[in-house]
C-alpha cells in the first residue's frame, strides 16, 4: 500500500482523566522503587510492629489464649493513648528512614539529565508534577503509618465495643492528621534536598542532619542561654509536641528519647510548634518553586 494514500487519525483510545494525570509518573517511580530487594524486605519488616500491637489487642479479649500462654492481663500492656503513640512513634521513625532511602533519588535524576522539560511539555503542570513525586513517598509511608493504625484502632473499637470508638475517636484522629503531617514534611523536606543536591549519598546525609543537628542546635541555646526555648529548634521536638497534644498526652519522654522528647517541663507553646512547621513546609516550597523550571537549552 502506498504510504501518501493513508491518512493522519489522532488517538482515539481512553483518555487519563485530568485530575489522575499525576498519578502516571507516579506509577513508573513506584515500580523503579519497587525493583530494590532492600526496599521490599524494609517494608515487610515495618509489618512486625502491627502485628505485635495487633496481637496485644487480641490478647486483651482472649482468656483462652492467656490462660495457654500463661500471662495475666495485667502485665499485657494497656490500651491506652501511650500504646497508639508509641505505636505513632515507632512507625514514624521507619517512615523516616525510609524517606531517607528513597526520597533523594526523586527529582534530582530528572534535573541532571534535563528531563524536566520533557514532563512540563506535557499535560501536566509543575504543581502535579510535585504531588506526583510527593505521590511516591505518600502512598508507601500511608501503609507504615496511619492505615495500619486505623486498623488496630478498629480492631480495638470492634473488639471491645460499648461505644468504645466513639469514646475515644480522638486517637484516630491523631493516627491520622499526626501521620499526615509527620508525612507531608518529610516529603517536602525530601524533594528539596533532593532539587538541591544531586549526590543522592549527600541528599540522605542531609536529612539525617537538618534533625540532629537541629536537636543539638536547640541543646546548645538552651545550654548557653539558660533556658528552654531552644527546644523549638529541635524538630524532633516539635513534632513529638504536636503528637502528644494530638493523643492529649502529658509532657514525657516517648520511646526514642531525643528523636520525639517531650520532656516534663521543657514545654513551649503549641503554636510555635505549628509555626516552626508551617515555616520549614513554606520553605521547602519555595525552594522547589524555584529549582523546577523547565529551562531552553540554546546551542
Amino acid at each position: 500500500m502506498a504510504v501518501y494514500k493513508r491518512n493522519y487519525k489522532p488517538y482515539e483510545g481512553i483518555l487519563t482523566p485530568n485530575w489522575s494525570r499525576f498519578l502516571v509518573p507516579a506509577r513508573y517511580a513506584l515500580e523503579t522503587l519497587f525493583q530494590s530487594r532492600l526496599l521490599i524486605a524494609f517494608l515487610v519488616g515495618s509489618c512486625m510492629m502491627p502485628i505485635f500491637a495487633g496481637a496485644v489487642i487480641y490478647l486483651h479479649h482472649n482468656l483462652s489464649a492467656l490462660t495457654m500462654l500463661q500471662i495475666r492481663p495485667e502485665h499485657l500492656l494497656p490500651i491506652d493513648g501511650d500504646f497508639f503513640a508509641a505505636y505513632l512513634s515507632f512507625q514514624g521513625a521507619l517512615a523516616f528512614l525510609f524517606t531517607a532511602y528513597a526520597g533523594p533519588g526523586l527529582i534530582s535524576p530528572d534535573l541532571s539529565n534535563s528531563a524536566l522539560p520533557l514532563y512540563l511539555c506535557r499535560p501536566i503542570s509543575r504543581t502535579e508534577y510535585v504531588l506526583s513525586k510527593m505521590a511516591v513517598l505518600c502512598i508507601p509511608l500511608s501503609c507504615i503509618t496511619w492505615i495500619p493504625g486505623l486498623f488496630l484502632f478498629s480492631m480495638q473499637a470492634g473488639l471491645q465495643g460499648q461505644g468504645w470508638g466513639w469514646d475515644h475517636i480522638h486517637w484516630a484522629w491523631a493516627l491520622f492528621a499526626g501521620s499526615w503531617l509527620w508525612i507531608g514534611m518529610l516529603s517536602l523536606l525530601a524533594m528539596s534536598l533532593s532539587a538541591w543536591v544531586r549526590w543522592k549519598l549527600a541528599a540522605s546525609a542531609l536529612l539525617f542532619g537538618v534533625f540532629f543537628i537541629s536537636s543539638a542546635l536547640g541543646a546548645m541555646v538552651n545550654e548557653a542561654l539558660d533556658t528552654r526555648a531552644g527546644n523549638i529548634l529541635s524538630l524532633g521536638y516539635v513534632i513529638g509536641m504536636i503528637w502528644a497534644k494530638m493523643f492529649q498526652l502529658p509532657p514525657r519522654s516517648t520511646l526514642f528519647g531525643d528523636m520525639f522528647n517531650i520532656r516534663r517541663g521543657d514545654e513551649v507553646p503549641e503554636y510555635m510548634a505549628w509555626l516552626v512547621v508551617a515555616m520549614l513546609c513554606g520553605a521547602c516550597i519555595l525552594l522547589l518553586n524555584r529549582r523546577l523550571r523547565a529551562r531552553e537549552v540554546v546551542s
